[in-house]
């Protein structure tokens, strides 16, 4: 935009405004950051914080067109518009800011454009229309409202499905969980009982079919058991992973063998590092 027309914005949304054939910064102004400067040559100007220009008093008629808003989502997927930004941050899209709510790196890698009220400064996130088809979305989407059509085996790569058909979750956990293994079992009941709301076999919220074996919504933590390290093909599948978990910078724990016998003291450390504190 033209220095003109962003100058022409500011008065009209009273940010600064002129005082005795000078111009300054109104309080309003002041609360978005705006400062009186002084330099050497020039004399006294107005700068801004650099955020200034996620405001939404900037944004042009193509943009709004481009980009949806949480509740254009929840009318798109049928869902309340209340539950629609914790379904975004389960996800790892958003996170909760003390008001309001930001974009993560992942949110923003898939498009998500920060902005914040005008009059009450309160941050919200808008999103590209093709969010609308991003597919750990929709899959979610289905999952919530009970009409998810395809399998995890079908969407699965071939080689998840030939580990699932092995290794069948018949281990019941404390939670009711199903899991594969008497150590994901135990891990299952540590985070039962230390009251840590977890979900088991959780796909990632990426495009690659990637799923972790538990994953706590509070810190978005995913936490990985590596149990057959002696297979090689198990240890191939493992690089994969922690490169996929490397490319996307997730809170990831990695536990092993050794580790189940002494959960009491490893994972409260563990946790500890993400902000997750066990009772």
């Amino acid at each position: 935009m033209n220095v003109k027309d962003v100058f022409q914005i500011l008065v009209d949304n009273d940010l600064v405004k002129r005082v005795d054939d000078n111009w300054a910064v109104t309080d309003k102004g002041e609360k978005l950051g705006g400062t009186k400067k002084k330099h050497p040559k020039i004399g006294e100007y107005i700068a801004w914080n650099e955020n200034i220009k996620n405001n939404s008093i900037f944004k042009t008629e193509n943009e709004v067109d481009k980009f949806i808003n949480a509740t254009a989502l929840s009318n798109y997927f049928g869902v309340s518009k209340f539950k629609i930004n914790p379904i975004l941050s389960e996800l790892g899209f958003i996170e909760k800011s003390i008001k309001g709510w930001t974009a993560t790196a992942l949110g923003i890698s898939i498009g998500g454009k920060q902005y914040e009220y005008e009059r009450t400064g309160i941050p919200y996130v808008n999103w590209p229309k093709s969010i609308l088809q991003n597919k750990r979305l929709v899959e979610t989407m289905n999952e919530i409202s009970g009409t998810d059509i395809e399998s995890k085996e079908e969407i699965e790569p071939k080689s998840n499905v030939h580990f699932r058909q092995k290794y069948e979750a018949k281990h019941r956990a404390a939670d009711g969980h199903y899991v594969r293994s008497r150590a994901e079992m135990l891990i299952d009941n540590w985070l039962y009982m230390s009251g840590i709301v977890h979900a088991y076999e959780r796909k990632l919220p990426i495009e690659e079919d990637v799923y972790t074996d538990f994953y706590l919504p509070v810190g978005r933590v995913y936490i990985e058991y590596w149990g057959l390290e002696d297979n090689p093909k198990y240890k191939a599948r493992k690089q994969e992973k922690l490169k996929i978990y490397e490319k996307y910078g997730f809170n990831l724990i990695q536990l092993k063998d050794a580790d189940i016998q002494n959960l009491d003291d490893i994972l409260p450390k563990k946790l500890l590092k993400f902000g997750i504190q066990a009772y």
